[in-house]
């Protein structure tokens, strides 16, 4: 895993079977790795360009899993309660990676708590039910050990408490300790990611060397994630198009001065070489380094090793020309 925040579970298959919080520290604090690209540069080279604001590069040939935001819901609540899906799909419906970003940077940045900043969501969007449907039940809602998941769970419990419902967000930390709780109905609702979930319930349904599920495609992932969630006792709601995944970013000035928006764009306009940050385990990572390399054939003349919380301000300060992040980090906002 590359970051304390979520689980980049679509940086290896392998890496997709941990949960949220099991991983120590990424990245090597600064070291400089040899670079694993093969062929030869050829072309124009792209040297870093130092600036405030990153931009994402579009994966436009889907290098990476897609870890859509969606509920899963515990099947026994959802069949007692029938309105509790539909309401989760409301919040579904109004998140977008950029509302992501910007809950992530109200919490993580300026500082304010996920139940205030949940609070606004839900009356900016205008989610709040018109019908109390859920008059003296009580839903205890589940949140991973991080701000991101405890602000969807407070955005889930707003809305579900404007439904009537009594509801109550409980930070439980890793996926295997809050599934188990979701399977019982001890917990009514926990904000996932479909390609994570996917290959998590795959491999203990199907066993840790079942063939990866989980793809760029969303409507695909959530497919292959339905039936494993009805085996487990769960139901999934509706997936936003709200992305927690890993990206690639360069600085906003970098993306002007050559015109990219794309990961093909950039391997066009540099084709001689470009210089990458990324957590320690990037060259070896299929999903990573060799990854942009195989899909895209972007060369890089020079990796370097950052812990994951340094990568965006290396590339900022100009010491990377790209660099790994998360879709959805606040700093982006």
């Amino acid at each position: 895993m590359f970051s304390n925040r979520k689980s980049l579970a679509v940086l290896s298959l392998a890496a997709s079977l941990l949960a949220l919080g099991a991983c120590g520290d990424p990245g090597s604090g600064g070291g400089v790795a040899d670079p694993t690209s093969q062929g030869a540069a050829t072309g124009a080279a792209c040297e870093p360009v130092p600036g405030d604001q990153l931009v994402v590069l579009k994966d436009d040939k889907t290098l990476q899993n897609a870890d859509n935001v969606i509920p899963a819901v515990s099947a026994s609540v959802a069949e007692a309660n029938p309105g509790v899906v539909p309401l989760l799909d409301a919040v579904s419906d109004a998140l977008d990676t950029d509302r992501l970003i910007a809950l992530n940077k109200a919490v993580d940045i300026d500082r304010q708590t996920s139940s205030e900043v949940a609070a606004q969501f839900v009356k900016d969007e205008g989610l709040a039910a018109t019908e109390q449907s859920g008059a003296g039940t009580s839903l205890a809602i589940g949140a991973a050990n991080f701000s991101e998941s405890s602000t969807l769970a407070n955005i889930y419990a707003e809305v579900l408490r404007s439904a009537g419902y009594d509801a109550q967000v409980r930070e439980i930390g890793a996926r295997e300790t809050y599934l188990p709780a979701l399977e019982s109905g001890e917990l009514a609702v926990v904000p996932e990611y479909a390609a994570t979930l996917a290959e998590f319930l795959n491999s203990t349904v199907n066993g840790p060397d079942a063939a990866p599920v989980a793809s760029g495609d969303v409507d695909a992932t959530v497919a292959a994630l339905e039936p494993l969630a009805q085996e487990r006792g769960l139901v999934v709601g509706k997936a936003s198009a709200a992305q927690d995944q890993n990206a690639f970013a360069v600085t906003q000035e970098f993306a002007d001065e050559h015109g990219v928006t794309t990961l093909s764009e950039l391997a066009e306009a540099c084709a001689g070489g470009l210089s990458l940050a990324g957590p320690a385990e990037c060259p070896e990572r299929p999903f990573c380094q060799p990854g942009l390399e195989e899909k895209y054939g972007l060369v890089f003349t020079d990796f370097t090793a950052y812990d994951f919380a340094l990568i965006g301000e290396a590339v900022r300060k100009g010491e990377a020309a790209i660099g790994l992040v998360l879709s959805s980090d606040g700093s982006l906002g």
